[in-house]
């Protein structure tokens, strides 16, 4: 686990800059750093190193074909970089390796195969930037799945004219980027209401105009004079789940099980394997008592996990977990937050995401990382249960809702949601509101879609012609027309199911955007590695074969890896009401400290001067929920946005 960073066609003083750079990711990489750049300093490459395989010099990066071709920065773990060492030894590709690390393995890899087949072979999780200099070209690539972030894009100087303009950049951090002599791309209105949508910006928007995330799965490619980036795919997770349900698993649910906890057992194995110590997240869920399972099952040693638990009981898990542990034998560590620990968080996370994040789960993510890194330096986790297995109870409720209103035609749902939603505005009565988004849905994909959409669009200023000082003037309109999200383009009836189509859905911009982007950024404040063995390729793969009934049935759901769970675990110790990985924020931010930080960020003075949201929908909120109670999400989307503004503005 590492940061990467880079330039192209950048003027002014490149070595103190990518400097700087670098070190705004310290935390993602603090045992070392490194520094490349070509003859005439046109292309620059930066890394930060956390040492996780090899940890001597030969695993330094940037990192030099042997051939002296190619040059590569790299963020990730291929776990399956042995096989491939050999493929490369026993192929005469390679006739000797300086070191053991992976880092080393794949970029022979692209010097002997090519980048496009090097990434189809390997088995990991990355971010990547390489550069040919025989072809003067600049590759970026990015995992399967989305681990692991890489962010993109074009300067645009409007204020200093340093000669910046249009130079293009790269890193694991936008706080990297925005550090960079003439960075003044101003914040992406265009993004805002998706945003107060969802709680996090989709790829492959950023909150700044002309800054991208290169989407999972994704190979981009920019030639000398590194001004137009084309961008192709070398995996879809789309094609890999239309080609499963095409081609079905033939055998039983027991052989199903069979086939995944083999699959799963080896994925395990592989991520295991490090120089540095390694442990596991350990919750009361299927998904982490699965991993953990299999990895204390082929572990010679007692498995070190990791629980935390909070004081009040209808969010607490620790107990349980302990009892997991103690059955399975880990050697578990429990450690027990207060609520002021919980709150000390928030002053730090605009900081550590970079841009807007508002899932309220990174506040116990980060302390269980910051707890975990104190053991460890490698984290195994179970997150892609949910999406993969159908965990969810919104895939079901949703599919049970559509299967009702679908026998209505129509013309005559749409015609009672306008009465509907017309009443609700009328009445200011939310669940009207909710009632009719849904009622005018024309497929269950639609509704889905529609469920996502709260109070937030209309809290974005239809035009938010002014833009807080400091920020530049928009240099353009990015229309929603450029990129798309994949909500809002997903194909009605792309696969059979109706909750495979809404899996898939949260596979494509929930689960990368939000769920492994809270991960990999809470984890690597902390400095610690954290590995997904439920995204391993062949076990993604193999998931999509699977029908429907043996992941979830009967009210049961990831009725598969029950199956597998209870050959470890006693079924009555799982079958209890999960409480989830959250925080009582409806109640902390009614209290003294946290209310009057989220008055001062509310404040109808500053958000006039600002000129994004619309002050008087924001102060409803807000009323609502002091006066009379009613919490509804986008509050927490707000203020984590005036957190961010707020430090940006400080910044600028």
């Amino acid at each position: 686990m590492c940061g990467i960073a880079g330039f192209c066609n950048f003027h002014g003083d490149w070595q103190k800059n990518i400097e700087r750079m670098c070190d705004k990711m310290y935390y993602r990489g603090p045992d070392a750093a490194g520094v490349w750049a070509s003859d005439d300093h046109r292309v620059v490459l930066g890394h930060r190193r956390l040492a996780i395989v090899d940890l001597t010099p030969t695993g330094a990066q940037p990192m030099l074909s042997h051939d002296g071709r190619y040059v590569m920065a790299y963020n990730g773990e291929i776990y399956n970089h042995t096989d491939i060492r050999k493929k490369l030894l026993a192929e005469g590709k390679v006739s000797a390796f300086r070191g053991t690390s992976d880092t080393e393995t794949l970029l022979e890899a692209v010097a002997a195969y090519g980048l496009t087949y090097a990434l189809k072979m390997a088995k990991g999780m990355f971010a990547i930037a390489l550069f040919d200099q025989q072809e003067h070209t600049l590759f970026l690539a990015r995992d399967r799945v989305g681990e692991k972030p890489l962010y993109y894009g074009i300067l645009k100087d409007d204020i200093n004219n340093d000669g910046n303009d249009g130079s293009f950049v790269f890193g694991s951090d936008l706080n990297s980027i925005a550090s960079l002599d003439g960075f003044t791309n101003s914040v992406n209105v265009d993004i805002l209401g998706d945003y107060m949508r969802y709680g996090y910006i989709p790829a492959p928007f950023s909150i700044y105009r002309g800054i991208w995330k290169l989407e999972p799965g994704k190979i981009l490619k920019v030639k000398s004079p590194f001004d137009k980036p084309e961008i192709s795919s070398y995996w879809s997770m789309v094609e890999t789940a239309v080609f499963g349900q095409k081609n079905p698993f033939r055998g039983n649910e027991a052989e199903a099980a069979e086939e995944l906890e083999r699959l799963l057992r080896n994925a395990i194995a592989g991520q295991m394997v490090a120089d540095v110590p390694v442990g596991a997240f350990l919750s009361a869920g299927i998904d982490s008592s699965t991993v953990v399972s299999l990895m204390q099952a082929q572990s010679a040693q007692k498995v070190r996990t990791f629980t935390i638990g909070m004081g009040e009981e209808q969010y607490n898990e620790a107990p349980v977990a302990k009892e997991i542990a103690a059955r399975l034998g880990t050697e578990h560590t429990e450690v027990y937050i207060t609520e002021e620990d919980a709150k000390s968080v928030i002053p730090s996370l605009s900081a550590m995401f970079g841009e807007p994040f508002a899932d309220s789960s990174q506040i116990p993510t980060y302390l269980v990382s910051k707890i975990t890194r104190e053991h460890v330096t490698v984290s195994l986790s179970g997150d892609g249960g949910d999406e993969l297995f159908c965990g969810y109870n919104t895939y079901y409720s949703i599919d049970r809702i559509w299967n009702k209103m679908r026998k209505l035609p129509y013309p005559f749902r749409r015609a009672a949601a306008d009465v509907l939603g017309m009443s609700a505005g009328l009445f200011r009565h939310a669940p009207l509101a909710t009632r009719a988004r849904l009622l005018g849905a024309r497929s269950v994909e639609d509704m889905y879609l529609r469920s996502e959409i709260g109070e937030g669009l209309r809290l974005v200023k239809r035009q938010s012609g002014s833009v807080v000082s400091g920020f530049g003037v928009w240099d353009a309109i990015q229309t929603r027309e450029a990129g798309r999200t994949w909500m809002d383009v997903y194909p009605s009836g792309l696969l059979e199911e109706s909750q495979h189509n809404l899996m898939l859905m949260d596979l494509l911009m929930y689960h990368p955007d939000d769920i492994l982007n809270k991960v990999d950024r809470t984890a690597m404040a902390v400095s610690l590695e954290t590995r997904v063995p439920m995204l391993d390729r062949d076990v993604v793969e193999f998931a999509w074969t699977l029908p429907l009934a043996y992941r979830q049935g009967g009210g049961v759901s990831k009725k598969i890896l029950r199956d597998i769970l209870y050959r470890y675990v006693p079924r009555e110790l799982m079958e209890r009401p999960k409480k989830g990985f959250s925080i009582p924020l409806h109640r902390w931010l009614k209290q003294p400290g946290l209310r009057e930080w989220a008055e001062s960020l509310l404040a109808p003075s500053l958000l006039e001067e600002q000129g994004l949201l619309e002050t008087a929908a924001v102060r409803k909120l807000w009323d609502d929920y002091i006066i009379r109670n009613v919490w509804r999400p986008q509050i927490w989307y707000i203020l984590m946005f005036q957190e961010w503004l707020k430090e940006e503005k400080i910044k600028s």
